[in-house]
């Protein structure tokens, strides 16, 4: 494997070890709880802010650093300098903490990095050990850029004042905010949890005016300077001076984050201020999101993917609190939710319900909650993934009466659960534009088609067909409610979206994307640029609307289209030229993102199509695409161990077969849902747990467990391939394809063809 000259799994706990910290970009591992989130890479890049409910965020930390020094000579503790000679060096990425490893001239170091539970902090944990046969004086020293007074701005006024709280024991800034609906003074600090031995509170004494984080100046100096922060750039560092014996190891702990009091400063010092405390908590966070996470895993023949999978539930955990960490995204938080639901269906319906209580009474949704308050951006399709998110966790729970939980809207007002979806259903199938199809506005799912129907008169052919599978997400729903009425209106304005799709978004050999405001068709074979787009064809199968095969054509034109050796591209040809009439989509370069590049948010829906279609073939060839490790041109120049958004095309250049951003995008979220509910087949139904897979070829052995109302199904496939042939359970046959209700640990065994 290609990446393995930067790391592996671990074969045990599919953590990912880092050992050679020089890798072409930096890897990253994110850390958070509900009020606090923060990352770090395997050299300590990172930021972290805390949030409160409506999203008004405080930025904190700008990357860190962390250094000893012994005899005037400094060593990096955290991977910086990252072409610094080390005895040894590895960084290990688990889900839920970090931890560096190095060990120079007999001193062995643990640098470790997690969020607590509860608390708007990060927690650092620096462990040195006397590896030697002589005693040792040592000075370390910790340091992170501040955020919390702004951007470093050359030839600006800053007027911000740190300083060191001997009693806290802390680098301390004060400022008034607005936080939690309320404006007061929030204490942004950097503690330790025994006496320091000097401070430093600026830019400039920490990295110095000619520095940088890999070479700091107070790691040249090798001490602090012990002076205070007055009108100009900040930044948080602490010194502990050290003796070591031979054999001896020492513990320091340091908490960077927020409190509103003094108090509640020293509450949070004391609180932690032991490495055992500190251990038992971290034990506790990592307790937390396998037991939040854990109740599906699978085998495969494919080693790193069953590595991979664990982190793709983890980056689904991440996404249904804190979107796409960028802001509160409303699509980003429902989305996920569903996804969420496959793994934790009571964690799914918290975030559910925290995210449904920004929806307006009319069953509009934001585009996000950001800067204290809903920000609509003009975009149309937030409200389409509620009915969808909200089927998704009733199925998995089995419990109707969620539809009657109250939930209010964004003014207050209160509806049901069942309220929710309907009304977001309802509004969409009133927000029309030309040939009657639902409006495109400032854009649908594609964000960057964003001026192509400000005058309210632009359609989008994907999101009229994306709200015929979330109409038909409402009539299962009100089926499931008792409500015969509601089924048959749903199903009736399904039907005639359908046809109105079929009437005007047809192109001939696939279908369309979109109408801007003057009645061009965008993804036609008319147009120059941007002549096809894949995923209207994708949920053309998702959602049933095709009519006379239509949606085998559009599937086949994908293949004929936007295939190409490094993926399925998202659209084609690439805009090159600005179109102010369709979006910025037009200006971004060639190949890239969602002009024309591989997607990978939309590859994972690529895998349910072609499941949906039982292609087993085509599943593995969207699954090798997508895999980091697996991808051909890929392979080696991203994380193995956590997915991407997307993947640059042949137009870039140099950049072809790199990857976009990790982490912060829906891939992994998807990637895991397909996984669980369309390659494996587990469909969650009111009567019970369906199978429906379409396995690759190549699985001729695989399982997946599960656990669904209070049962444990252990289910072994056979032969791979997409026609299920038996079902044994417990060793009796089953008639039908829905397992029987059980309790307890249950035996499945699937033979497919």
């Amino acid at each position: 494997m290609a990446y393995r000259k930067y790391g592996h799994f671990d074969a045990q706990t599919s953590d990912f070890i880092i050992t050679n910290p020089d890798i072409p970009r930096n890897w990253y591992n994110y850390f958070w709880n509900d009020r606090y989130v923060t990352f770090t890479s395997q050299a300590g890049a990172g930021n972290g802010f805390m949030q409160d409910r409506l999203s008004v965020r405080l930025p904190l930390v700008s990357e860190r650093g962390v250094f000893l020094v012994e005899n005037g000579k400094s060593v990096g503790l955290c991977g910086l300098p990252i072409n610094e000679k080390r005895d040894s060096y590895r960084c290990v990425h688990r889900r839920g903490e970090t931890t560096i490893y190095t060990e120079q001239d007999g001193i062995a170091s643990e640098f470790c990095i997690f969020v607590p539970r509860q608390e708007p902090c990060e927690i650092w944990t620096l462990k040195l050990k006397n590896n030697s046969d002589r005693t040792r004086e040592l000075t370390s020293l910790f340091f992170f850029g501040s955020a919390f007074d702004g951007p470093y701005t050359r030839q600006c006024y800053n007027h911000d004042v740190s300083r060191f709280d001997e009693e806290l024991n802390a680098v301390v800034q004060t400022r008034k905010k607005t936080f939690e609906g309320e404006k007061r003074p929030v204490l942004a600090m950097m503690m330790m949890n025994e006496p320091a031995d000097g401070f430093d509170c600026t830019y400039n004494s920490i990295i110095g005016p000619y520095g940088s984080f890999a070479h700091p100046a107070i790691a040249e100096r090798g001490h602090c300077t012990s002076q205070i922060g007055n009108c100009e750039k900040l930044a948080y560092a602490l010194q502990k001076n050290l003796t070591l014996a031979p054999g001896e190891e020492h513990t320091v702990i340091l908490i960077c984050g927020f409190a509103f009091s003094r108090e509640e400063a020293i509450a949070l010092r004391q609180k932690y201020a032991t490495p055992e405390a500190v251990e038992a908590e971290k034990q506790a966070v990592l307790d937390t999101f396998v037991r939040e996470t854990g109740n599906v895993s699978i085998n495969t023949p494919d080693e790193e993917l069953n590595h991979l999978f664990p982190w793709l539930k983890h980056q689904t955990h991440l996404g249904s609190f804190w979107a796409r960490v960028r802001s509160t995204g409303y699509r980003d938080i429902t989305q996920d939710s569903e996804c969420m639901a496959s793994i934790c269906p009571e964690k799914a319906l918290e975030r559910l319900k925290r995210i449904l209580s920004f929806q307006y009474p009319t069953g509009y949704a934001p585009r996000r909650v950001a800067n204290g308050k809903c920000e609509d951006m003009a975009f149309s399709d937030n409200a389409v993934w509620i009915s969808m998110a909200v089927l998704a966790v009733v199925k998995e729970l089995g419990q109707k009466e969620l539809l009657d939980l109250e939930i209010p809207f964004n003014d207050g007002s209160v509806g049901t659960l069942y309220d929710h979806a309907y009304r977001a259903v309802d509004f969409l199938y009133h927000f029309r534009g030309l040939h009657d199809l639902i409006r495109i506005w400032g854009g649908d799912w594609n964000d960057c088609m964003n001026t192509a129907g400000l005058e309210g008169k632009g359609v989008s052919v994907w999101l009229s067909i994306a709200w015929c599978h979330a109409c038909r997400a409402l009539a299962e729903l009100a089926l499931i409610h008792g409500r015969q009425e509601d089924h048959d209106e749903a199903m009736r304005r399904y039907a005639e979206m359908r046809d109105l799709i079929n009437q005007h978004g047809w192109d001939g050999e696939y279908y369309l994307d979109a109408y801007n405001d003057d009645d061009d068709k965008l993804g036609s074979h008319l147009c120059e640029e941007g002549a096809m787009f894949l995923i209207p064809q994708l949920w053309a199968v998702i959602s049933g609307i095709g009519v006379d095969g239509r949606e085998l054509i559009a599937m086949q034109s994908v293949e004929e289209k936007l295939s190409t050796p490094l993926g399925t591209r998202i659209m084609y040809p690439s805009y090159v030229t600005p179109n102010s009439r369709i979006g910025v989509i037009t200006t971004k370069p060639a190949g890239v993102q969602e002009n024309g590049g591989v997607y990978l948010h939309a590859m994972a829906w690529k895998v349910m199509t072609d499941a949906l279609l039982k292609r087993p073939e085509k599943v593995e060839e969207d699954l090798i695409t997508i895999l980091p490790f697996r991808n051909p041109v890929v392979a080696g120049r991203a994380e193995p161990y956590i997915l991407c958004n997307s993947y640059f095309q042949i137009e870039t250049g140099p950049r072809y077969g790199t990857a976009g951003q990790s982490w912060r995008t829906a891939t992994g979220q998807q990637v895991q849902r397909a996984l669980i509910n369309y390659v494996f087949g587990l469909k969650p139904e009111m009567e019970g747990l369906r199978i429906d897979p379409c396995l690759p070829p190549s699985w001729k052995t695989c399982s997946v467990t599960k656990e669904f109302r209070g049962c444990v199904y252990h289910i072994t496939y056979r032969n791979g391939g997409a026609n299920v042939k038996s079902i044994l359970v417990n060793g009796k046959p089953l008639e039908g394809t829905i397992l029987p209700l059980l309790t307890g640990e249950v035996k499945v065994e699937v033979v497919t063809a």
